[in-house]
């Protein structure tokens, strides 16, 4: 087990502060900031001078990789490998993440009035969440560092997937969880790839304070969001979204809010593409919490963005339900370089939103539909127009959260009827009718 106090960073990237600039090469356990304690991002110092012949011939590069059969051409990650942290083959864990669907919404373009609208369905991710391909990227550093046990804080998603990526890469993994907060399927999932699961009776917030305390005594290696590695493999959504779109840039993405990560790497994706000059300009980039667990909605407009006014987080939308946000600097920062939204929605928006998705045969967790809910009310609003494109992130699959899909059609009841031809005659004759 890796017991160094510092993390060597490869000398093809730096870390730099999301609030005081400062620039250093490498970072602590909690990746910190050495100057002020804020959060590090990746920045690539090389690529200011690799104008767009380079961005172009990466077009191709990535093209010819989607015919090859190695893993890491397999791979939505690390497809994209010459814009991420540099890893050596033997040290890369993967699982084909990524290479999402793209899928037409045409009967919510129709019903909003709006050109077209998409959803990038990161649910089907290998363990079901757009977390895979952050981890994927996080975990293949930290194997490559020498470490063996990994840990993190969660609502659910994370956990699964930072268990599944550790099981296959060899290492230990514990998850620390707020006790009766996270959906069983995810919990499952934890249990099932081998992490050890400990329940704390507290929400997520408390058990991220907590897990920071344990890993400035424990050589252990740090897999939330804070670890800005984790970002790096999230970002590529935008370049995968790039290409599905044969590089036309969309008016709109739309992403739930909960820790704010997600939401600040896919906003760096497309500000590096445009610094690469792959792409010419920028979507507005908008975020969509829910009404209960709004921190980064009230500090917008409490503060312009400028401190984070905390909540007490209170929605069935788990995967969201964070009152504390770590990534807020580096969300409010995307939002302010993309023009975009920052608003919030209501348990029943979510819900309706959740159930007009499953009509039009796209399932998601809650905090997904929170983007499709986000939409409708910007369109509203006028802010998304009617000559324009949206896409919606669509963050986890349905079955992340069964218990929420029954509850919600529990006025469908599932009455049983006698085992006779006749009696379900009957009742396709009530469906045929629309009774």
């Amino acid at each position: 087990m890796k017991t160094a106090s510092s993390t060597p960073v490869a000398a093809d990237h730096l870390l730099r502060c999301v609030h005081c600039g400062t620039v250093q090469a490498s970072a602590d356990r909690m990746f910190r900031c050495s100057s002020c304690s804020e959060l590090l991002e990746v920045a690539y110092p090389e690529w200011a001078d690799a104008g767009r012949e380079f961005g172009l011939r990466l077009k191709e590069i990535w093209r010819e990789r989607r015919n090859s059969t190695l893993p890491e051409d397999a791979s939505g990650v690390w497809r994209f490998r010459e814009l991420l942290p540099r890893v050596e083959r033997e040290h890369i864990v993967t699982m084909s993440e990524g290479n999402t669907p793209l899928v037409d919404l045409h009967k919510a373009a129709r019903d909003l009035g709006i050109t077209r609208v998409l959803a990038k369905h990161q649910g089907m991710n290998p363990t079901g969440s757009f977390k895979d391909t952050g981890v994927s990227a996080a975990i293949s550093i930290a194997k490559a560092q020498g470490y063996g046990l990994v840990c993190c804080a969660s609502t659910g998603n994370t956990s699964a997937s930072v268990a599944a990526y550790a099981a296959r890469a060899g290492m230990k993994s514990t998850v620390l969880l707020p006790q009766g907060q996270v959906a069983s399927g995810k919990l499952a999932q934890a249990l099932e790839y081998g992490a050890h699961v400990l329940q704390l009776e507290t929400d997520f917030d408390g058990c991220l304070k907590i897990l920071h305390e344990v890993i400035r005594h424990f050589p252990a290696y740090l897999m939330n969001s804070v670890n800005p590695y984790r970002l790096e493999g999230q970002k590529t959504l935008a370049f995968e979204l790039m290409e599905q779109l044969n590089w036309e840039v969309p008016d709109h993405v739309i992403v739930p809010g909960g820790n704010l990560a997600n939401s600040s790497a896919i906003g760096k994706g497309f500000l590096e593409l445009q610094q690469l000059g792959l792409i010419s300009r920028l979507p507005k980039v908008s975020i969509i919490q829910a009404e209960g667990a709004n921190a980064l909605v009230r500090s917008m407009r409490e503060s312009a963005g400028e401190k984070l006014i905390p909540v007490p987080p209170h929605t069935r939308a788990t995967a969201i339900r964070i009152g504390n946000p770590a990534s807020w600097r580096k969300a409010v920062s995307i939002l302010r370089q993309t023009a975009g939204a920052c608003e919030q929605v209501t348990e029943h928006e979510i819900a309706q939103a959740k159930a007009e998705l499953g009509s039009q045969g796209v399932g998601c967790e809650p905090a997904s539909a929170a983007s499709f809910a986000g939409l409708k009310k910007l369109a509203r609003l006028g802010f998304v127009k009617q000559q324009e494109t949206a896409v919606l992130v669509l963050t986890g699959h349905m079955l992340k959260d069964v218990d929420y899909m029954l509850d919600a059609q529990m006025h469908r009841t599932l009455r049983p009827i006698p085992a006779e031809a006749s009696a379900v005659i009957r009742a396709l004759e009530t469906i045929n009718a629309g009774s």
